[in-house]
């Protein structure tokens, strides 16, 4: 057995950790909403349904990125990387605007990671 990994297996292991951590930071927040909050600002309405809303795409996206990762259906894989990716992008904006920066830095590179994945398995 060989010691080396390769491209695939590097990459599959990063995004696995990047949907689960997705999975679990929206699990997290539903149980904890203010820790989606900058220091010193409290829940509110408009807090609970941003984690709801999180939550309701992040959990679902994330498992199901899980399988396309686990059966390796490159096409299933490279669309749900793309979509996760643009979720990424769009999370750390928010972050960006609500001075996140946890979410700013976890979201960006994990969007920099899920698009450059997708790139990466479409061409090979």
């Amino acid at each position: 057995m060989s010691a080396v990994l390769t491209t695939t297996q590097v990459l599959t292991a990063a995004n696995a950790l990047g949907a689960l951590l997705s999975g679990v930071s929206a699990a997290v927040g539903l149980a904890r909403p203010r820790l989606a909050l900058p220091a010193g600002e409290s829940p509110t309405r408009g807090t609970d349904d941003l984690v709801l809303a999180y939550a309701a795409r992040a959990v679902p996206l994330a498992l199901l990125t899980l399988i396309a990762l686990a059966v390796a259906d490159r096409g299933a894989l490279v669309a749900l990387l793309v979509v996760g990716g643009l979720a990424q992008v769009a999370d750390a904006r928010i972050g960006f605007t609500r001075r996140i920066t946890g979410m700013t830095v976890t979201a960006g590179a994990l969007a920099a990671l899920h698009l450059l994945s997708a790139a990466w398995f479409a061409a090979h």
